[in-house]
């Protein structure tokens, strides 16, 4: 990563966490400059369901660790039932 890049960041990082999450959101967003307005308000939108989700307790965060395994464990399995399907 770029120095200057990795000075966005920290900075991004110290912002309060519904802003970070806009400037994510908007980041995304900056990929694909085509998608329209729409778009950007629809994620916006979520962005919005899902903080409050978090904050009322009714989402739950989990460790990316967690996560990376749970998909690696998915992908494993999917891989298994498409290998034993062929032959």
């Amino acid at each position: 990563m770029l120095s200057r890049a990795k000075g966005l960041l920290n900075e991004a990082l110290e912002l309060p966490e519904k802003d970070r999450a806009d400037l994510a959101g908007r980041l995304i967003l900056s990929l694909h400059p085509h998608a329209g307005p729409d778009v950007e308000a629809a994620w916006a939108r979520e962005i919005d369901r899902r903080l409050d989700g978090f904050e009322e307790r009714k989402a739950r965060s989990r460790p990316w660790s967690s996560i990376k395994r749970s998909v690696l464990k998915t992908q494993r399995a999917r891989a298994r039932r498409k290998a034993l399907s062929r032959g």
